[in-house]
């Protein structure tokens, strides 16, 4: 039984999420303690507790604390079995967070999988859905698995009521992922987006995001989305090069003007196009998990965010691997992963 303390390191769901991905793939038991314990609200959230039953539900699991508001959890998986599958959060919790923990255990699953998940599909704190779609999907396609994601519904918060279905194609083991250097760039764009909301919102913030970056017009595009439940609004930048595409996103809040929401988006997306790094933070975050129980790999990136670090940790718990890192120039570090 490995035990976790998951006030450690970032403190968050991605100790949990982490942890209950490794102990499908690895068949390891775990105990976890502290459950998101330096969030404001500790403990499981509804949509900790659907991830939690996700990966009960695909790994045959005998489990012990999941409820709402529980900060301890024994989870002991059986066999891991792909299908089709379908869960609802209840709330406007992130559906890209759910489909985290079980998306890499069921690419490495012996049968294909349908998965639908209801609840926020553009999340604050979350990876939103064109990231998943654009940025992570692609790489994980190049080392072997085949995988395509719809959005069916949107869903911001705090209203939710999105849907996403996911199609898995397992791989028998995940290739090595070699991404140093992301090549020429392809193309970029970025879009705004509002739901239940004016239109000129979307608009300004294109405008900003043309203005912060020094693009065309034509390099920004402005839309009403339809749908969604609740009201919403989401900038998101997508950056193509010949290796790599990320997708840097920033979401409109109560209190929070359109140009600021536009203007944090595209200066996130400014720092790694100038940094010359082949992943973002958060692609690089995704990216450790595949290449740990895999044939490994090595990227480069922008300075580790805490999660990722406390990601490292988690992985070394379940699988004899070795992750260096090593600083490079500007800020720009090297991730390598090895077995």
């Amino acid at each position: 039984m490995i035990e976790i303390d998951g006030a450690e390191g970032e403190g968050g769901g991605q100790v949990l999420r982490t942890a209950l991905a490794l102990s499908l793939i690895e068949r390891k038991p775990f105990r976890i303690a502290n459950i998101r314990a330096k969030r404001q609200k500790p403990g499981l959230l509804r949509q900790h507790l659907t991830a939690v039953q996700a990966a009960a539900a695909i790994g045959d699991a005998a489990v012990e604390g999941a409820a709402v508001g529980s900060q301890t959890l024994t989870f002991v998986p059986q066999a891991l079995r792909g299908g089709d599958y379908a869960f609802a959060i209840g709330t406007a919790g992130s559906t890209m967070l759910v489909l985290q923990t079980i998306l890499v255990p069921l690419a490495l699953a012996s049968s294909a999988s349908t998965v639908e998940i209801e609840g926020g599909t553009h999340n604050p704190s979350a990876p939103p859905f064109d990231f998943v779609e654009h940025a992570y999907l692609p790489l994980l396609r190049r080392m072997g698995a085949e995988a395509s994601i719809e959005l069916v519904r949107p869903g911001f918060f705090p209203a939710g009521g999105g849907k996403i279905c996911v199609a898995i194609r397992p791989a028998k083991r995940f290739g090595r992922l070699e991404l140093e250097q992301r090549g020429e760039l392809v193309s970029r764009r970025a879009r705004a987006v509002v739901a239940n909301l004016p239109y000129t919102i979307a608009q300004r913030e294109a405008r900003v995001v043309a203005e912060t970056l020094g693009w065309n017009e034509n390099e920004v595009e402005a839309h009403t989305i339809n749908g969604s439940l609740g009201p919403g609004n989401a900038v998101s930048v997508f950056v193509a090069f010949e290796q790599v595409t990320d997708v840097f996103t920033g979401f409109g809040a109560k209190g929070i003007s359109a140009e600021k929401v536009a203007h944090d988006a595209a200066i996130e997306a400014k720092r790694y196009i100038n940094s010359g790094a082949a992943v973002g933070e958060h692609l690089a975050d995704q990216l450790l998990l595949p290449l740990a129980v895999g044939d490994g790999g090595s990227f480069t990136t922008t300075p580790l965010s805490t999660h990722a670090t406390t990601n490292i940790e988690v992985i070394r718990k379940f699988v004899d691997v070795a992750i260096e890192t090593t600083a490079i120039a500007n800020g720009v570090v090297r991730v390598s992963v090895s077995s």
